[in-house]
């Protein structure tokens, strides 16, 4: 059998947040490499007495793989521990192949994203018939640069739900950005949820003309999703079309 390291989704901070299977991970593994700016801690009380904790947050990468490496070697169970759900802005794609060039393998173990924990925080559905049935992913450009076909302003032209992570620093630019889509407006609803589920989350609900401001008077600058679209109105205004999948004359197939 190949040996491996299971990269595990730790959820978005409630430390209840993670997974079922995640947590039984933690709970076996002998090392735990996790990413100690962003994890809850709270979780590493969960490992067994004899493991080790290794915080990420000042290694290279280099020095990550090779402290997972060199645990496998000895033939140890070893979970890389990463924020949120390790698929979105994770990092892991190069962490996997520096494993894989060594003759080790990777398992991947999913949690709760912050988009869906900010979502859940403001009891705000993202998908609503009838004003949007697409959720689009993004981030603006920062020290990590983004494909010139997926600028702020392109995908701003969809007017789908948008959730944008690593950008509420630039709440200005962003804000310029989008409007200059042309699909959002200065009326169009956001919301910015700062640290989503944990103790000291917070929340701040606005419109693209007044949101930037908003954010600069309550001091995010970082650890925050910017949720914008139409959906956000539906908890004020109501929501007008209802989904078929309760309807009483429409035939299921699956309901929920």
């Amino acid at each position: 059998m190949v040996p491996k390291v299971l990269f595990v989704g730790a959820g978005p901070g409630d430390p209840e947040l993670i997974t079922l299977k995640g947590l039984r991970s933690l709970r076996q593994a002998d090392l735990v490499v996790y990413a100690g700016s962003l994890v809850n801690r709270a979780l590493l009380a969960e490992l067994k007495p004899e493991a080790r904790a290794v915080d990420s947050a000042p290694l290279a990468l280099e020095e990550i793989v090779s402290c997972m490496a060199a645990a496998v070697a000895e033939g140890k169970s070893v979970v890389r521990l990463h924020t949120g759900d390790p698929s979105i802005y994770g990092a892991i794609q190069e962490q996997i192949e520096a494993l894989a060039a060594l003759g080790i393998g990777a398992e991947v173990i999913p949690g709760v994203t912050a988009a869906c924990a900010a979502a859940a925080a403001l009891g705000q559905e993202l998908t609503l018939p009838e004003v949007s049935q697409t959720v689009v992913i993004s981030r603006r450009e920062g020290r990590t640069p983004v494909p010139e076909r997926e600028q702020l302003q392109r995908i701003a032209a969809l007017g789908a739900t948008l959730c944008l992570y690593l950008s509420v620093g630039m709440m200005e630019e962003v804000v310029a950005e989008l409007l200059a889509g042309g699909a959002y407006l200065p009326t169009t609803p956001v919301a910015v949820v700062s640290k989503a589920s944990w103790p000291d989350e917070r929340r701040i609900e606005g419109t693209l003309g007044d949101i930037a401001d908003k954010v600069k008077q309550a001091g995010i600058s970082r650890q925050a999703i910017i949720l914008v679209g139409d959906v956000l109105n539906a908890r004020r205004q109501g929501v007008g079309e209802k989904s078929k999948l309760y309807d009483r004359n429409f035939v299921h197939g699956f309901r929920g």
